[in-house]
């Protein structure tokens, strides 16, 4: 855009950050833990961490990594975890020793975590014990050679009760294990760059098979300094406490609440299960958050919930919305429950995550996702790649400190990725308005967003077409009052097969996470297609 002209409405926002305010993530979380050495930085299952204890530990594990693993930097590190202490442990513990963390959702099916495993080159596994037999599953068509398992006190010093290890797991250490190893081994502190990658971030493909985010130091630097600047009054230096129940593997909460606001001494408390409510909301209550960020479904979950009365919600001053679009209803209803509206946010794992966010100056719900962040500039684009005018559908388009080089080795997408100047294809449709706030409307690609969480339809077709008795099938998004969207699957079947609806559920339930499933399922005569014969999503919205 030849002018920016969101920086009107910036006010007092700097228009441009420093993305090499810290030459790594590293370099700014040790600071952290420095600074902030006797304040609590982590909370959960009753227990509590200080930041010299979080420093200790991870460099601890750090000297394991290199001292008995031979981990080097670059290397990369699959962590697949809910939110335990574990977590931060492991992650600092990674990028303290110049390695790059591969996120893992622990709800993965074995072939979901096959495909990962392999494409990132990972040797090491950190594994929630819960989950472990989803990894001893794969273990033998993978490059791991260590599994690091965890349990729900690992950190904490205390012995709190977790599922078994899977027994085909015979050889795999405990991170309490490796923690008390490394205790007694030397660290080498790895000096490290802003170019250096930071985590590999998997997000759905078109081919069906999802794609790893290379992800830099300086990206992440940049996106904490670029949220910093947008919300100086929610980032107080050893003020702020946060309640994290968005899970960590995903990049929103990663950056926001863990990586941005343990560099300013937070308090976080983590909630491992957010569907427990009863259990989440007495977090709530004892944690009395300055900060909240959720997807739409949870703030729906939350609002919906008799106890939420109960919690005091007078320390309350910002709650940021994301992963999917806020519905202005849901900030009316939590409005009214705590007295603070939800602060929408646009982002991908492409831009770690951060885009545009509805600024400090912003005192009630907008509809929209706000402005860019600073240093970034957004460009929408009309099918010929010409920029659209403002009120004007296009694609947003964005460049910035916060995007990513590419998809890790895929080198062959970038034409694809990326315009021929540079700028990160969203395959989302937005408008700007006079002011410089973007409006999602629609999305290019067909894409579903579950509960935050991005569902690519060819991965589903791919897996519902392996079912006996399915011929072909597509499958669309379509409106869920619980979950935002829902994934609606068209099959032609064979005209011998017995197959029913549950049959088609149970097949994908095996080689699908729980939010990828389809919720509905249709048998149709034929497909709507192309004259070359390409299946038709959007015809199929109005197929009943």
């Amino acid at each position: 855009m030849t002018t920016r002209h969101w920086h009107a409405s910036y006010g007092e926002i700097p228009k441009e950050i420093n993305a090499d305010a810290y030459r790594s993530v590293t370099e700014m979380m040790e600071q952290a833990m420095k600074r902030f050495a006797d304040k609590p930085a982590f909370r959960c299952a009753g227990q509590t961490l200080t930041y010299a204890q979080v420093d200790g530990l991870s460099r601890d594990f750090a000297a394991y990594l290199q001292a008995r693993l031979g981990v080097r930097r670059g290397d990369r590190i699959a962590v697949m975890s809910p939110n335990l202490l574990a977590f931060p442990i492991a992650f600092l513990g990674i990028i303290r020793a110049g390695a790059v963390q591969v996120n893992v959702n622990p709800l993965y099916t074995a072939r979901e975590l096959e495909h990962q495993l392999n494409d990132a080159g990972a040797e090491t596994i950190i594994v929630y014990s819960g989950v472990s037999g989803t990894v001893a599953e794969v273990m033998d068509r993978t490059r791991l050679k260590t599994v690091i398992t965890t349990g729900v006190g690992d950190g904490s010093g205390v012995q709190i009760p977790s599922p078994p290890v899977d027994a085909r797991l015979g050889s795999a250490t405990s991170l309490a294990q490796a923690l008390e190893e490394g205790s007694k081994l030397p660290f080498e502190p790895v000096e490290l760059n802003g170019d250096d990658l930071l985590f590999l971030q998997y997000t759905g493909g078109t081919t069906g098979l999802s794609k790893g985010a290379s992800l830099s130091h300086r990206n992440l630097v940049a996106n904490t300094e670029q949220f910093k600047a947008c919300m100086p009054d929610n980032v107080r230096a050893g003020e702020e406490v946060v309640v994290t129940a968005i899970p960590l593997y995903h990049i929103f909460a990663l950056m926001v609440n863990f990586i941005t606001y343990f560099s300013v001494g937070a308090d976080n408390w983590l909630v491992p299960n957010p569907r427990d409510f009863e259990s989440f909301i007495d977090t709530m209550k004892k944690a009395r958050p300055t900060v909240f960020m959720g997807v739409n479904t949870l703030y729906a979950g939350l609002c919906a919930h008799p106890k939420s009365k109960e919690v005091d919600w007078s320390n309350l001053r910002l709650a940021g919305g994301g992963g999917a679009a806020v519905i202005g209803a849901v900030s009316d209803k939590w409005r009214a429950l705590t007295g603070t509206f939800i602060r929408e946010g646009y982002g991908l794992s492409e831009t770690s995550p951060v885009l545009t966010f509805n600024p400090a100056s912003i005192q009630e719900f907008t509809g929209t996702t706000g402005l860019p962040m600073p240093s970034t500039d957004i460009q929408l684009l009309d099918e010929d790649g010409r920029e659209v005018g403002i009120g004007e559908a296009g694609e947003i388009c964005a460049k910035g400190p916060q995007v990513m080089s590419g998809y890790w080795q895929k080198p062959e997408t970038q034409a694809a990725t990326f315009t021929a100047d540079g700028y990160f294809r969203t395959g989302d449709v937005g408008v700007f308005d006079a002011k410089g706030f973007l409006r999602i409307v629609d999305r290019k690609k067909d894409m579903i967003i579950v509960s935050g969480f991005n569902v690519y339809p060819n991965e589903i077709e791919a897996v519902a077409t392996g079912c006996p008795g399915v011929i072909e099938c597509a499958c669309i998004g379509v409106p869920d009052e619980k979950s935002g969207e829902a994934v609606k699957l068209f099959i032609v079947k064979a005209a011998d097969a017995t197959l029913s609806e549950a049959d088609v559920v149970a097949f994908c339930r095996n080689q699908l996470t729980a939010y990828k499933v389809p919720r509905i399922v249709r048998f149709v005569d034929a497909l709507p297609k192309s004259a070359v014969g390409k299946i038709l999503r959007r015809e199929l919205r109005s197929v009943t």
